[in-house]
């Protein structure tokens, strides 16, 4: 959907690109996205209309992302049935994203939502939500 209102992009700042793309490119490209623009500072990836930039340029502040202060607290993205949930969610752990919540997985939204929250390294946070409940 391209229509007003619909989201354009999300623009990320990191503290190392290099880091940011270890956790990151797999999944993005797990998810559908490809690789857009590049730059020394960056990149951007696009699924649809929709795009992400991860960015460590120079006006960005040092200092590591805390999910809990003001701001983003975390990026939540459809990622198919509660199996494919499931497989990513092993995928990720086997590249350096911590499960949130493991007490309460895959129910930590509620008992009607099947989904994993992970955090990476630097401290950003994604939900893959599934389509469906098993």
């Amino acid at each position: 959907m391209t229509g007003r209102g619909a989201l354009h992009h999300v623009e990320i700042w990191v503290e190392d690109l290099d880091e940011a793309n270890a956790s990151w490119v797999w999944l993005l490209e797990r998810l559908g996205y490809t690789l857009g623009d590049t730059w020394p500072e960056g990149a951007s990836w696009r699924r649809g209309a929709t795009y992400l930039v991860f960015e460590a340029g120079p006006d960005r502040r040092p200092g590591r992302h805390d999910r809990r202060r003001a701001g983003l607290n975390h990026l939540a993205f459809h990622a198919g049935s509660p199996a494919e949930v499931d497989q990513l969610t092993v995928e990720a752990t086997s590249r350096g994203w911590s499960l949130l919540f493991p007490e309460a997985h895959p129910h930590a939204g509620g008992p009607a939502h099947y989904a994993a929250y992970l955090e990476n390294r630097a401290g950003f946070e994604v939900e893959l939500v599934a389509t469906s409940t098993p």
